[in-house]
C-alpha cells in the first residue's frame, strides 16, 4: 500500500497532493526568482519555473523508492491537469492542446533528467540551468550564480523533509 493510500486513502490521493502542487506553484511565482535570478517573467518563464521546482521535488520523492514514485505519479498528473488548463485559459484550442501537453512532458523529461545530474554533481547547476531555465540565453553569471545557489539550497531542503511533511505541502523557501 502507498504512502498516499495510508495517509489518505484511496479515493483522495491526487487531492492529497494539492497542497504540495500549490506550494510548487507558490514558490516558483516568488518574485525573487524574476527579480534577482533573471527568469524570464514571461509565460514559458513560469513554466520553465514550475518545471524546475517540480522538477526538483520529483527528484526528492525519485529517493524514497516505490512510494515516492506513487506520489509521483499523481502530482505529475495534477501537472498535466493544470499545464491543460492553463493553455485553455490562454486560447489553445482542443485540437492542439494535446500536443502542446505532449511537448510540456518532454521539456519536463529533459529538466529532469539535467537537474538530476546537477543534483548528483556530474554537471553543474550553473550549467543545467542555463540550458533548461534560461533556454541557452545570456545571462549575467551573478544572476545565474544566484539561481544556482537557491536551487542548490531548496534540493538541501527538500532533502530534509520528511517524505509525510512534504507531501502534505510543507515545502521549503530557499
Amino acid at each position: 500500500m502507498s504512502i498516499i493510500n495510508r495517509l489518505f486513502g484511496r479515493q483522495n490521493g491526487r487531492e492529497a497532493l494539492i497542497p504540495l502542487y500549490n506550494a510548487i506553484v507558490s514558490e516558483a511565482r516568488e518574485p525573487a526568482w524574476y527579480l534577482d535570478g533573471g527568469v524570464a517573467d514571461t509565460v514559458d518563464g513560469r513554466f520553465d519555473m514550475v518545471a524546475a521546482l517540480l522538477s526538483a521535488t520529483l527528484l526528492r520523492l525519485e529517493r524514497e523508492g516505490k512510494p515516492g514514485a506513487d506520489v509521483s505519479v499523481l502530482l505529475t498528473e495534477i501537472f498535466v491537469d493544470d499545464m491543460d488548463g492553463q493553455l485553455r485559459q490562454i486560447g489553445i484550442g482542443d485540437i492542439v492542446v494535446g500536443k502542446h501537453i505532449g511537448k510540456m512532458m518532454s521539456a519536463l523529461g529533459g529538466r529532469l533528467t539535467a537537474y538530476r545530474a546537477a543534483s548528483q554533481g556530474t554537471e553543474s547547476w550553473e550549467d543545467a540551468l542555463a540550458r533548461n531555465l534560461f533556454r541557452g540565453a545570456p545571462v549575467d553569471a551573478g544572476t545565474l550564480s544566484f539561481t544556482a545557489a537557491r536551487m542548490r539550497a531548496l534540493v538541501v531542503q527538500l532533502d530534509a523533509r520528511a517524505m509525510p511533511a512534504l507531501v502534505n505541502g510543507d515545502f521549503p523557501k530557499p
